[in-house]
């Protein structure tokens, strides 16, 4: 009786522990959107960062391909070439971009790397940065966009409010994701503000 007792006790222990561990994790995606919160700072102070990588096939003019990613200025580039030949198909676009640097990538995107067909949540993205064909976000992060989302976003006479309003419509990804076969909920979703919360 003693021992099972004890077996109990170390069974709710552990699971008070994963529970914690749990926890734990949750509030680090939750509290993610927080740092949406960061002040956009200006670009003689903080230039745009553009990372990520351009098709294979360019490698031989990359250091050419690289200056146009950033010739409108207040911006540098860390992109290199991608070893396998396709990107990814993702984009990420900071809050703080502004709309003539962000339409600039967007296009050199679908130049040099294989096109844009997916969104980046910008809560899981800085301020200051773009992301060119970039791998490093699971799908639950995403939502992929049309070649007329894409199109819109490409107006030239959007205002930079405009045009982040478009992003947060474009990137909400879907309420349910893949999970071992299964459709569970997507708790990496996220919602831009909206008229009915009164903003």
């Amino acid at each position: 009786m003693r021992i099972k007792i004890s077996g109990n006790l170390v069974m709710n222990k552990y699971l008070a522990r994963c529970g914690v561990a749990v926890l734990t994790i949750c509030f680090l995606f939750l509290g993610g959107p927080a740092q949406a919160q960061e002040k956009c700072e200006p670009l003689d102070k903080k230039r745009i960062k553009i990372e990520g990588y351009i098709s294979k096939k360019f490698r031989k003019q990359r250091k050419a391909v690289f200056k146009e990613f950033a010739e409108l200025g207040n911006s540098r580039t860390a992109l290199r070439v991608y070893p396998m030949g396709e990107t990814s198909k993702v984009i990420a676009i900071g809050k703080c971009v502004p709309v003539h640097i962000a339409q600039h990538v967007i296009k050199k995107a679908m130049k040099y790397s294989t096109g844009v067909e997916s969104l980046v949540q910008q809560q899981f993205i800085h301020g200051h940065w773009i992301g060119v064909g970039v791998t490093i976000f699971d799908e639950p992060s995403q939502q992929l966009v049309s070649s007329e989302q894409v199109q819109q976003m490409l107006n030239p006479n959007l205002s930079n409010e405009e045009f982040h309003k478009l992003y947060l419509k474009f990137s909400i990804p879907n309420a349910l994701t893949p999970f071992f076969g299964l459709q569970v909920p997507n708790v990496k979703t996220a919602h831009p503000p909206s008229s009915e919360g009164g903003h």
